[in-house]
């Protein structure tokens, strides 16, 4: 078992007063019975619809080694025969323990934010820095109240880079969460319309955004996309914000971190980037625009953080897309096989754009169609039904031979491209599942896309469990 507290430590971060033996040592830190781990400490906090301590007893028979709970629940939790930290405030507590973990490591720490790429550009960064050290960096996009602390109190006093995703839906949420992070790097990815429901404008998304500079350590850097057009105002307010060192990446001629030449195809992509004056080629095993817009943000916090960028720069080609965000299922289907690109996970007009783009530049065969399956994006308040509409332009400028839409507010976009581009729309994905799934044919591409409360992982499932996964190398009819 890892060593990741003691006992004792962890009273004293937590501030809490033992109840019981404490272990000599705490492997892991955990929220959730059903991936708590042997000798895990239990945080029971409260949630918007659960209350951890009602999973008490389940964290008992899992193994945990000591549980975190509140004062005035443990009567009835008296009968538990495990040993407690008792806390006023659970959430509190991790949160302690958070900062505990970042007083103590010796990380350099890269903490990310923006409106889309976040986890794909945190999860690069994991994958490409585990080449030169030991990486922590969150998992899947814990990056909110629960999840920064949850992740900071996970840190080993070993690992030699830390990596935190930041989110936010609304202003005020960010900078409570990089204070405690305190990074050496803050990447701010790129400021698009996403949670617009909740701001006037992009400005404002991108002075919430901003917030992460005010926890930036003294010496630190603000890494910030060049081609974006905040850029001017994060440069602004990351100076504002105390933070001395504001560098760019990008395609622009004043980036540190440029992009000189790009070659893509339907795999990836090979680049060229200048960074303090050397030119350092790499491959990227992800497809897609977007993806090379990461990678230089990879490459800028690597060196900013003292990686051997050519090493980072190397595990670049080996990256692999997560599931719901570009990940590629090849499958057999009568006469052949079709290609699968699942990004149901999350959506907004950025990722749209960059979501088409994959499937315009998709290989099909002469029999084969681009099929865009797009549901909702979540939280555009008063913009909605005009930035679902505007998709109509995106669609029309790309090779797209059907589109299958479902949700409320997908049908303004349905309405826009009736009379063009071959449209189906249904009220919601129980009803466009028959649809897909007898619209698909062999040699066609199927590219599916929303944010993820709309479900339409549901049809990546239908599709994934009707058609058996092919062998990489299978030929496409």
């Amino acid at each position: 078992m890892m060593h990741l507290w003691s006992g004792a430590a962890l009273v004293e971060a937590t501030a809490g007063r033992p109840l019981g033996q404490m272990p000599e040592s705490i492997g892991g830190v955990s929220i959730d019975t059903r991936t708590l781990k042997l000798g895990d400490a239990f945080f029971a906090i409260r949630g918007d619809t659960l209350d951890g301590h009602d999973f008490a007893t389940a964290a008992v028979a899992a193994g945990a080694g000591v549980l975190v709970v509140a004062e005035h629940k443990l009567p009835a939790l008296g009968r538990l025969n495990v040993p407690k930290i008792v806390v006023p405030d659970v959430l509190k507590a991790l949160e302690l323990a958070g900062i505990a973990a970042r007083a103590r490591s010796r990380a350099k720490i890269i903490a990310v934010t923006g409106s889309a790429g976040k986890t794909s550009t945190k999860e690069a960064l994991r994958h490409t820095l585990s080449t030169v050290g030991k990486v922590h960096a969150s998992e899947k996009s814990f990056n909110n109240h629960w999840g920064v602390p949850l992740t900071l109190a996970r840190l080993p006093q070993d690992a030699d880079f830390a990596v935190f995703e930041i989110g936010m839906n609304h202003a005020g949420e960010i900078r409570p969460l990089s204070k405690m992070v305190r990074p050496h790097v803050a990447v701010v990815t790129l400021i698009a319309a996403a949670h617009l429901g909740h701001f006037r404008n992009l400005d404002e998304i991108a002075t919430s955004k901003s917030e992460i500079f005010e926890g930036v350590e003294k010496g630190g850097a603000a890494l910030l996309n060049r081609d974006d057009r905040r850029w001017s105002l994060l440069r602004k307010l990351a100076r504002d914000a105390g933070v001395e060192r504001v560098l760019g990446f990008g395609e622009h001629a004043r980036a540190n971190f440029k992009l000189v030449q790009c070659e893509a195809d339907a795999e990836g992509s090979s680049i060229v980037v200048r960074i303090g004056g050397r030119d350092i080629e790499a491959r990227i095993g992800t497809p897609g625009r977007h993806s090379v817009q990461n990678a230089l943000a990879v490459l800028g916090a690597a060196d900013i953080a003292g990686a051997d960028v050519i090493k980072v720069a190397a595990a670049l080609a080996t990256l692999v897309p997560e599931a719901g965000r570009g990940r590629r299922h090849e499958l057999a289907v009568p006469g052949g096989t079709l290609c699968l690109i699942d990004e149901s996970y999350n959506a907004n007009p950025a990722s749209m754009k960059a979501a088409l783009d994959l499937l315009d530049a998709a290989p099909v065969s002469d029999a084969g169609r681009r099929i865009a399956v797009l549901g909702d994006m979540l939280e555009l308040g008063d913009h909605s039904a005009k930035l679902h509409a505007g998709l109509a332009e995106l669609i029309r400028d790309r090779h797209v031979d059907l589109v299958l839409l479902a949700g409320p507010e997908m049908k303004a976009l349905a309405e826009r491209l009736s009379g063009g581009t071959p449209v189906e729309y249904r009220a919601d994905v129980e009803e466009l599942k028959p649809v897909l799934m007898n619209s698909v044919r062999a040699g066609d591409t199927v590219m599916i896309k929303s944010s993820k409360g709309v479900g339409f992982s549901k049809l990546v499932d239908a599709l994934t469990s009707k058609f058996p996964a092919q062998a990489a190398n299978a030929k496409r009819a």
